[in-house]
């Protein structure tokens, strides 16, 4: 083969390697940091680019891979957690698509003094690679210890009931301390939501036996409540009862007076003025009448010096009547 063909395939084969370096291919999810001589050039954006090979180079991006099966989990046939990992590596293409992160369980103390195990998922995503690369040595590791600290500081402020009973609230204020902290990073915390909350086997057991005494005391406060409602209510009964008796009472005299007084007005016309001495006779009448039961049990009555006259006034009156009748 001669020399010119060899210098031919040399010049074919050095421009097509040129090519192929030089052409870069980026993902709709991707974004790809380029530098030249060690400074930044730009940030290569989804389609096809075109980069000087050998001069331009890919800047390494420290980010952590999604979770990938062992090979010994592959061989056993077996997909638990155990026998996956997550760690950090190092790539040149930086995924901007939102990412969890897993912040590792840890052991904080409540302001009552109480040791809690509490672990959470981070939900972040790279919104400027240029930012995540160069002003961040190591983006995911940095913004779990952040969240680590920022959880111990915030569950220190709060007791033991009140950060069981305030995840949202922990979510929201972490969330926003994280974000503001990962904006300068290039990144975006969107999400915070604690996973795990656990504590000693003592003080769930403590919890327990409060929660149960509560419930017994609701139960004896909702009987008694309605126990006083029910006499409440006996007692309204009673007394409504007692009210319409004794309106029907007072309406009956009140009718009984006026039946009396319309008679006796109607006898004071018809008798004109005898009509005080028949008054005389029926107090007479009504005196000797409760004499006479106050003394039953006696045989001995002693009769007033004028009953007779009085007996004698009524057999007038009684005429009287007559004549008027």
């Amino acid at each position: 083969m001669s020399t010119e063909l060899w210098m031919v395939l040399f010049l074919v084969g050095a421009v097509a390697t040129f090519i192929y370096k030089g052409v870069v291919v980026i993902r709709s999810s991707e974004r790809m940091v380029i530098e030249r001589f060690g400074n930044y050039v730009h940030t290569l954006e989804p389609g096809i680019n075109f980069i000087i090979p050998f001069v331009d180079q890919q800047r390494e991006f420290i980010w952590k891979k999604p979770p990938t099966e062992s090979a010994l989990g592959r061989l056993l046939g077996d997909s638990s957690d155990s026998l996956y990992h997550t760690h950090l590596s190092s790539m040149s293409r930086i995924d901007i698509r939102e990412t969890v992160l897993d912040m590792p369980s840890q052991m904080v103390i409540s302001r009552d003094n109480v040791s809690i195990q509490i672990s959470a998922i981070l939900y972040i995503e790279i919104n400027n690679p240029h930012d995540a690369v160069y002003r961040i040595s190591n983006l995911p590791n940095a913004i779990e210890k952040l969240a680590q600290t920022t959880l111990r500081s915030l569950v220190g402020e709060m007791e033991l009931d009140k950060t069981l009973s305030s995840r949202e609230q922990i979510n929201s204020r972490l969330q926003l301390i994280l974000d503001e902290a990962a904006d300068d990073w290039g990144a975006k915390v969107k999400r915070v939501e604690i996973q795990d909350l656990v504590v000693p086997t003592e003080i769930q057991e403590a919890m327990e036996k409060q929660m149960r005494a509560e419930r017994d005391k609701r139960a004896t406060i909702l009987e008694a409540e309605g126990e006083r409602k029910s006499a409440i209510l006996k007692a309204e009964g009673e007394k409504e009862s007692a009210i319409l008796v004794a309106e029907g009472n007072r309406s009956a005299r009140i009718l009984e007076a006026d039946g009396e007084k319309q008679a006796l007005n109607k006898l004071k016309e018809s008798l004109g003025e005898e009509f005080s001495q028949y008054l005389l006779a029926v107090r007479y009448l009504e005196t000797m009448n409760h004499i006479g039961t106050q003394t039953a049990g006696d045989k001995t009555i002693f009769m007033p010096m004028d009953a007779t006259a009085a007996l004698g006034a009524i057999g007038g009156i009684q005429e009287l009547f007559k004549g008027k009748l």
